[in-house]
């Protein structure tokens, strides 16, 4: 590779790591940015025009693109490591600000919807949930082969190392996250156990684990009750969705139009039987970029609803290109975490960023097909949102870059790799011998056969 003269052709043959996942990461990107252009009518404020949108989404776009790169290059598999320590640490800070409710000059805790999600800081809006789920992920692999390689420090015992590295911030974040959002609490609890899972969780602890988390949950859902509905109030927004049993499209049909009853009640059903309409006007093809007509219905096209939005505009056709990128990934994930060898961190670390971005992904399209309750939850590296525009470029940079650190290993040991025998001249000849054995012809009876030939044509 280094003899070859390096030209715009063969660019892309010098590029290391998994060059599938560089091209499902570049086509989500390029989606993202036709899509956001299409789908932000309702995101105008003020003068704003679609093409200030653009640009703000091309200016993420090229942070979230010098992330991977920056991810793609770092070498050092214990760099990797040492951030990953802070993973915990990190997350349990920034909840803990959300939760007291900061306000500071420069920093604050802001409330959207009766939830707070978001942190200013600078005036510049961080989603707390959307790291929260990276940081996750990394720390949990870290202490998982921490702890196998006997790294930890503190209790003597296995089980307290355990229990203080590993089980205690799974159940402290997931009810940190409880107050902002169940939704998030349950997928980001889930993608967490199942990474413990992964990290040779046995069948009792795991069980013992699930057993805390429900109890944790209802016992938030009892102070819920207690409090009158005070405290944990996305509690009762759970309840509400999961155990409604209004016929709000009834009381539309039933309503006078124009009514307080019936705007309700529009308001109630409003998103959701958008989002199938634009589904079905889909079609097969579509109805072409910029043709949408739902955007103008559906305040969180861009976001919540982005997977509709695409099948509206792009038929079923381009919906199943999304699925299969998601997919692809997965595979892709599964491939990487084989090739990293005996490291359980960076398998852990592949196959949790793998399952984050491929579930969090069909989470979005079960929504949006009206499989379940709405969870808020974006379509990675496709939706509008920085804060999760960046985090899930994060999550792409760290998997190229131990794809190429996996692939940089398996080239070594293919060149350190030795022969199971050195072949000799006599045992070479003693090969041939043994073919022309086999063959049923030896040197001399060849000869003999090539004459009597001969004799058969008059030769």
């Amino acid at each position: 590779m280094s003899g070859k003269k390096r030209t715009v052709w063969n660019f892309f043959d010098r590029i290391e790591g998994d060059k599938v996942v560089w091209i499902i990461a570049l086509v989500l990107i390029l989606i993202s940015i036709v899509c956001i252009f299409s789908s932000t009518s309702r995101l105008l404020e003020g003068s704003q025009t679609r093409v200030d949108i653009v640009k703000s989404q091309l200016f993420i776009v090229a942070a979230g693109l010098m992330l991977i790169i920056v991810c793609y290059n770092i070498k050092n598999i214990k760099l990797f490591r040492w951030f990953s320590m802070w993973g915990f640490p990190f997350s349990f800070i920034l909840l803990g600000l959300l939760l007291i409710k900061i306000d500071l000059p420069f920093l604050k805790s802001v409330e959207i919807n009766g939830a707070r999600r978001i942190l200013t800081v600078f005036h510049v809006q961080v989603h707390v949930f959307e790291v929260v789920k990276v940081a996750m992920v990394l720390y949990l692999a870290w202490a998982l082969d921490a702890l196998k390689k006997g790294e930890l420090i503190g209790p003597s015992s296995l089980l307290g190392k355990k229990i203080l590295y590993i089980y205690a911030p799974f159940l402290i974040t997931l009810v940190m996250i409880l107050p902002g959002s169940n939704s998030a609490a349950l997928f980001i609890g889930g993608i967490m156990f199942i990474v413990i899972l992964l990290g040779g969780g046995n069948f009792r602890d795991m069980a013992i684990l699930a057993a805390a988390a429900v109890v944790l949950i209802a016992g938030a859902w009892s102070i819920y009750e207690v409090t009158d509905h005070k405290a944990f109030k996305r509690i009762g927004t759970a309840l509400s969705r999961i155990s409604e049993g209004e016929d709000w499209e009834q009381q539309v049909i039933d309503s006078k139009t124009g009514s307080e009853e019936f705007y309700k009640a529009l308001d109630k059903i409003r998103q959701p039987y958008s989002a199938k309409i634009a589904i079905k006007e889909g079609g097969l093809l579509g109805k072409g970029p910029g043709q949408s007509t739902q955007r103008y219905v559906v305040p969180d096209m861009s976001e919540d609803y982005m997977y509709s939005f695409i099948i509206e505009e792009y038929g079923l056709w381009g919906s199943l290109i999304v699925i299969f990128l998601y997919v692809s990934l997965m595979a892709r994930g599964s491939i990487i975490a084989r090739n990293c060898g005996k490291d359980l961190y960076a398998k852990l670390t592949v196959a949790g960023l793998c399952l984050l971005i491929t579930g969090q992904a069909f989470l979005h399209m079960f929504v949006n097909a009206d499989i379940g309750p709405m969870t808020g939850q974006t379509l990675p590296l496709i939706s509008h949102g920085n804060s999760a525009f960046l985090c899930f470029s994060l999550a792409f940079g760290i998997i190229l870059s131990f794809s190429r650190i996996a692939q940089r290993r398996i080239e070594k040991e293919q060149r350190e790799a030795q022969p199971i025998m050195e072949f000799g001249e006599n045992v070479r000849a003693g090969l041939d011998e043994l073919d022309a054995f086999e063959s049923g012809i030896t040197e001399d009876g060849a000869e003999d056969e090539l004459n009597d030939e001969m004799d058969e044509y008059g030769i």
